[in-house]
């Protein structure tokens, strides 16, 4: 078996950004696509917010955090992310990332549950993607870590407690393991899970199943975040990715409106269209089941939209819609997860050798609902930190004969589709206590649910809701409507 100091597993912005950070220590990068290219980051329209504007600081991006994550975060993980967040663009920009300028200033951009223009872009609505460009680009310029991409992860390797490596099934087929003194996981969400995400299909919470299944505790497994505006499809079938409408082309002032043109939010929040993501998605969600179809109208930024939102122009075009001249069909589509494996601020999980950096990790920085262009900026802030921490002390080597912890089989095709439908109905955007035991009673009486992973892992994702009998930030129970306060 072959050692290495550090595994990580994936290769978006958190799992780059702490292999990059680990050097000199000897780095294996596991993925299932190309860096760059791996997981939801690529995909990433919004961009990356920092408080480096005139008249802003980190406390007042400290307390839209909080704001918009209904109070439910661990004010200390939210405190080290902004007050670390002027720095870490600093170091992007030195790795090569270029964002876009207004004359000789970075162009600051709003987006919802910020008080302030904060968030900074690369490519327009492409930030995701010149950052993993960047990334990538580093990566291929180090030379202490190796990358074995193609490969999907299938357990992690003991020691008596402690985890000591990883099993892959690498792009012949062929079960390899590896071994290391740290695992660090960063394999993104859980958007394959459900009917309608922005997610990539690669992103179906397998690090977090198999974290699960060695043992490892978790955090906040009930808070799923729905993004307001994704573009509609044009047919009915479930499970796959909807291109993103980012938010950012409501902080420039399009507003969503239903079909006679009268504004969705006006009265519903103070801070209307760029209310929390939950509150807008659910005011989306409530118009379309009664019937009410809803658009993001982004006709009054005229000429500028094709050039400051090349993307989302582009995606429009390509279903034959002319954002200049027409509303934008959307729904609310899954998005991010709030919870996941939990890490102390070390990103350090329960069982020893074991880490966890990103959208698998809940550090608790998030808490109830994640703040518009906070995710990139968590998984660069927390994954560089884990870097230089492993870099500079290594965990104790494990001792002892070595088992493994594998993944139950996946649910094949037909049963997936199934498994989508019922998260999307009982754990959706609105969810009640009969709903969420539907999502539990059926998978337990459906043997392919029953039997797969991804029927396991829902399961925990529901017995978790149905622990919170409150309303609380994403997670929103119509038999108890009122917002709790965390």
């Amino acid at each position: 078996m072959q050692a290495f100091d550090v595994i990580v597993v994936g290769a978006g912005v958190a799992g780059l950004c702490t292999a990059l950070a680990a050097a000199p220590r000897r780095v294996l990068l596991v993925c299932r696509g190309r860096p760059g290219s791996d997981g939801s980051s690529a995909w990433a329209q919004g961009g990356i917010a920092a408080a480096v504007g005139d008249g802003d600081d980190w406390k007042q991006h400290y307390d839209d955090t909080l704001r918009a994550g209904a109070g439910h975060n661990l004010r200390a993980a939210v405190e080290r992310l902004t007050q670390s967040a002027p720095d870490t663009i600093g170091w992007l920009q030195q790795l090569g990332l270029a964002f876009d300028r207004d004359g000789e200033r970075p162009a600051l951009g709003r987006e919802g549950g910020h008080l302030r223009h904060r968030i900074l872009h690369s490519g327009g609505d492409a930030t995701g993607a010149c950052l993993m460009r960047t990334l990538a680009a580093a990566l291929s310029r180090s030379s202490h870590v190796t990358v074995i991409d193609g490969c999907d992860l299938e357990g992690l390797l003991l020691c008596g407690s402690q985890v000591c490596g990883v099993s892959v099934r690498d792009a012949g087929g062929r079960s390899v393991e590896y071994g290391a003194a740290a695992v660090v996981l960063a394999t993104g969400g859980i958007g394959g899970l459900y009917r309608y995400t922005t997610n990539p299909g690669c992103v179906d919470g397998a690090g977090l199943a198999l974290a699960i299944a060695a043992g490892a505790a978790t955090a906040d497994l009930e808070f799923v975040q729905f993004h307001p505006t994704a573009l509609a499809p044009n047919g009915s079938e479930g499970g796959q990715r909807l291109p993103l409408v980012t938010e950012a082309l409501r902080g420039a002032g399009a507003v969503l409106v239903d079909g006679g043109g009268r504004r969705l939010m006006a009265g519903l929040h103070p801070m209307q269209d760029l209310a929390p993501r939950d509150v807008v998605s659910r005011a989306v969600w409530h118009a379309q089941a009664d019937g009410i179809a809803v658009y993001l109208d982004a006709r009054m930024l005229g000429n500028a939209f094709r050039r400051r939102f090349p993307t989302v122009h582009a995606l429009c075009a390509a279903q034959g819609i002319d954002p200049l001249r027409q509303p934008i069909p959307i729904i609310p589509a899954q998005h991010f997860h709030m919870g996941g494996v939990r890490v102390d601020l070390e990103s350090r999980s329960s069982l020893d050798g074991l880490f966890a950096v990103g959208e698998v990790a809940c550090n608790g920085v998030h808490g109830a609902n994640r703040l518009a262009s906070n995710s990139l900026l968590e998984g660069a802030v927390f994954g560089r930190a884990l870097g230089a921490r492993l870099a500079a002390a290594l965990p104790s080597p494990a001792r002892g004969s070595t088992r493994g912890v594998r993944l139950r089989p996946a649910a094949d095709d037909a049963a997936r589709l199934r498994l989508r439908a019922l998260l999307w109905r009982g754990l959706g955007l609105l969810r009640d206590a009969p709903g969420i035991r539907s999502v539990i009673d059926t998978i337990a009486a459906d043997h392919a649910l029953g039997e797969c992973w991804q029927g396991q892992l829902a399961t925990h994702l529901a017995t978790s809701a149905l622990a919170r009998p409150e309303s609380l930030g994403s997670h929103h129970r119509s038999d108890a409507p009122h917002l709790a306060r965390a």
